[in-house]
């Protein structure tokens, strides 16, 4: 019988993690990337708990965290009065062998993982391979790509982002809604910490005329802001509007550096299904959510480990294809009922319109970071731990985990 064949659609974080779960089993894989060299966009950058812990078995951890940054505590803040709240991970030593967020941009897990396929027998990396449609056969899957060509495997993996061609050939719809503001992220090199008292790594900071998120990365301070209908992209993009946004974050007489910005609208959408027989989705291209929380490509590295290991399962060690679809459908609502419901606490609770809504998510993680009990059980729900929780008996299964 031929080897086993699986075909991985985008060469992100998600592509890049599943192709590692399939080879690590002996499984063939072609990795497809439409662009012509790895993206280094500054987008996703933070890992939780929940995901260095699946990612240590594949040995990239010790890698990403000397490219990285760890944050143990992150903050909530009040524009006007500082922090609020603040939250200590390393508290949760005893449920994770890594108590902190790892500030560490995607890019760099995908360049540790591509350097090991350099070395894999198992695994082809083709760039500037778009993927146009998606076929699923009874025991195969083909994918058509852009320039005409045809390849065909026992399974493909679609993590072909959030415009996905797979989803879209496979006719699946893709509900959900748009946030009415866009985020705008502009990063600089000027040290905030210097200037604002006890900044944390991540601080969600609330304020009536205009809330934010600053992220340290290892070059840069990562700021993101909302931008309302009355501004345009190219107004919200122009120098002006990046240097008085950060001088209300700490004002300068000199000009800030802009190192990076990007505006982008913002959306919850989940695919109908992330299973159609021999065609998987994952990702971006599966489900997409508000980024405030990080749990977008969290999730998405979950999806990855789940339905890597369950395909792999399947062709390596005859697990029932009715279990792969059970995994797919367990993913589908985590994405729902978890990353979802989180990410849009979040964004309401930062972006609410009156001030007596703020104030009172304000005092709920006031009240949450003083009592040990309600920290711990906060803790364990934003680093995805309980998430992971949710699906323990399946990782078991394909054997990502030991009971």
């Amino acid at each position: 019988m031929p080897e086993p064949h699986v075909i991985v659609a985008g060469a992100g974080p998600v592509g890049c993690v599943a192709s590692a779960v399939l080879a690590a089993r002996g499984i063939r894989v072609t990795l497809l990337e439409a662009a012509p060299e790895l993206p280094k966009e500054l987008r996703a950058s933070t890992f939780h708990p929940a995901t260095l812990d699946l990612l240590e078995k594949y040995g990239v951890v010790a890698a990403m965290i000397s490219r990285g940054l760890i944050a143990p505590r992150f903050a909530y803040r009040d524009r006007r009065k500082g922090v609020v709240a603040e939250f200590d991970l390393t508290t949760l030593a005893d449920s994770t062998n890594h108590p902190f967020r790892l500030q560490c941009e995607q890019y760099k897990l995908c360049e540790i993982l591509l350097e090991g396929f350099n070395k894999s027998p198992n695994v082809m990396v083709r760039f500037g391979a778009e993927v146009a449609a998606a076929i699923n056969q009874r025991d195969q899957a083909t994918v058509r790509l852009a320039s005409g060509d045809t390849l065909t495997a026992d399974f493909v993996l679609a993590a072909d982002g959030a415009a996905s061609a797979v989803r879209k050939s496979l006719g699946l719809g893709f509900e959900g809604m748009t946030y009415e503001d866009r985020y705008l992220v502009v990063s600089t090199s000027v040290e905030l910490a210097d200037h604002l008292h006890n900044l944390a790594y991540v601080n969600y900071i609330s304020d009536p005329n205009e809330w934010l998120v600053l992220l340290r990365t290892v070059g840069f301070w990562r700021a993101l802001f909302p931008v309302g209908e009355q501004e345009s992209d190219s107004q919200a993009l122009s120098d002006e509007s990046a240097q008085r946004r950060l001088n209300g974050v700490v004002p300068r007489t000199a000009p800030y550096d802009i190192a990076h910005r990007t505006i982008y609208r913002v959306h919850q959408r989940v695919a109908d299904r992330f299973c159609v027989g021999r065609v998987v989705l994952l990702g971006d291209a599966a489900h997409i959510n508000n980024p405030l929380g990080g749990m977008g490509m969290n999730g998405g590295i979950h999806d990855a480990i789940m339905l890597g290991a369950s395909v792999a399962a399947v062709l390596r060690d005859g697990l029932d294809e009715t279990r792969l679809h059970h995994h797919a459908a367990l993913r589908r609502t985590l994405a729902i009922n978890y990353v979802k419901r989180h990410t849009h606490e979040n964004a309401t609770s930062l972006a609410a319109a009156d001030g007596a809504s703020r104030a009172r998510a304000l005092d709920l993680m006031a009240a949450r970071a003083a009592d040990p009990e309600m920290c711990h059980a906060y803790l364990r729900q934003v680093s995805m731990l309980d998430a992971l929780q949710m699906m323990r008996n399946e990782l078991v299964e394909v054997g990502e985990l030991v009971r």
